[in-house]
């Protein structure tokens, strides 16, 4: 394993002041791949906003190879089809020897063509629904065994949940990760009309039917819990409605995988204390790590913004490319991926992340409580969970196996023991 926590990140990290780089005669360039505009912008801006900063504080503690590094951000609006036309643009015409970006899963697979046709590399933070091993890609997010599949456990095991309301945005990250845990409900003994599924447009704003319905489902007295995937600004509309349907969380609990400290900043949070969230990180995690990243990042910010789970995985997925150009001293693609295996870095958790070779971390999953501030009462973490890129609870799934390092494969079958594909069209 190759755990470097390097001097220069460190450094900058702190504020303290190093040498600048080197002039070159040409800048490292970073793609910066995140909707600043449209019903995403709520969540994605911050992201743009963190590659900044790191891109800065690496620069300050000396650049990369003795070069600066430069920031190519380009807004791809909320707008899917545009981030594929965007990651063209900044692989042919910017020349980016790196892209960081995308929030949603349809935004990452408009990408992923573009990503495999020109071999550029991304960095994707965002937790998503698996089903999906791209040789181009790093995905720092978690996997469903990583955020879905614990909190679900968490809901049956420790709040006695009998009834799940599964609520998401309709995109491929909901309705697969609900097929998902579906399949994972009903092998854990819950009844299939006891589970209720919805799926709802991006920016949905009218939530009362919704909201009903959900109530109604407990009408028997047993306890009914919701298992959120809607993302984007419809959250604020969900959770207004929840508040002025009277429902506390000791009624019908919610654990949402795309609400963290951004997304609740804008809200009135009185009404919604108790109410859950699954992440690899949380803003109120104990380290010192944690402590010098946040105090770094409302230096820079102002002291109203928040720090939150994708940005924890862009702090670890920088910090593990800048150590992986490092180690092959070049930014060529393919040499940065052999170096990428095993590297290590410090999660802002406390413990270590780990890149696997089927392009996935190790992290620990967390769940915590919505407080008065805005901020999560961690309740429950437990140690890295290696993320897996194939679901044990699909048929289909449960025999394949992502190894690029050593079979070169994203999906390999391991009954025919065969690569089925290599690009990512599944």
């Amino acid at each position: 394993m190759k755990l470097r926590t390097s001097a220069l990140a460190m450094t900058a990290l702190l504020g303290a002041t190093a040498m600048a780089a080197a002039e070159c005669a040409d800048p490292i360039k970073v793609g910066v791949l995140h909707s600043l505009s449209g019903t995403m912008a709520i969540s994605e801006t911050t992201l743009k906003d963190t590659m900044e900063l790191l891109i800065e504080n690496q620069n300050a503690a000396g650049g990369l190879l003795d070069c600066e590094i430069e920031a190519v951000v380009v807004d791809p609006a909320s707008d899917w089809p545009l981030f594929a036309e965007k990651a063209r643009e900044l692989l042919t015409v910017s020349e980016v020897d790196v892209i960081f970006g995308s929030w949603t899963s349809v935004s990452r697979k408009s990408a992923l063509p573009v990503l495999e046709e020109l071999n550029g590399l991304m960095f994707y933070p965002v937790q998503y629904e698996g089903e999906e091993s791209s040789k181009n890609v790093f995905y720092t997010g978690a996997a469903p065994n990583q955020q879905a599949i614990p909190a679900t456990d968490y809901f049956l095991e420790e709040l006695g949940v009998e009834k799940f309301a599964l609520l998401g945005t309709d995109y491929v990250y909901p309705r697969t990760t609900n097929n998902i845990l579906e399949a994972y409900l009903q092998d854990n003994g819950i009844a299939a009309e006891d589970i209720f599924v919805n799926y709802t447009p991006f920016g949905h704003s009218d939530w009362a039917t919704i909201v009903a319905d959900v109530v109604a489902l407990g009408a028997d007295g047993k306890q009914v819990g919701v298992i959120s995937t809607i993302n984007g600004d419809a959250n604020i509309g969900f959770y207004k409605e929840l508040a002025a349907a009277g429902i506390s969380a000791d009624d019908i609990p919610v654990v949402a995988f795309s609400v963290g400290e951004e997304e609740l900043s804008g809200l009135d949070t009185s009404d919604l204390v108790g109410h859950l969230a699954a992440w690899n990180y949380f803003q109120s995690a104990e380290s010192d790590l944690n402590e010098e990243w946040v105090t770094a990042w409302k230096a820079k910010m102002g002291e109203e913004r928040v720090t939150n789970d994708p940005m924890e995985a862009h702090f670890i997925g920088f910090n593990m490319w800048v150590n992986a150009v490092t180690e092959a001293g070049t930014t060529d693609v393919d040499a940065v991926r052999e170096a990428m295996y095993g590297q290590e870095f410090p999660n802002l958790t406390g413990g270590t992340a780990v890149m696997l070779p089927n392009h996935h971390l190790a992290k620990p999953v967390l769940i915590g409580e919505i407080t008065a501030d805005g901020q999560f009462d961690i309740i429950s973490q437990t140690a890295e969970v290696p993320g897996d890129a194939w679901t044990d609870y699909l048929p289909e799934s449960a025999i394949l196996k992502s190894d690029w390092q050593e079979l070169g494969c994203g999906m390999y079958n391991t009954e025919t023991e065969t690569c089925v594909q290599l690009t990512s069209n599944y």
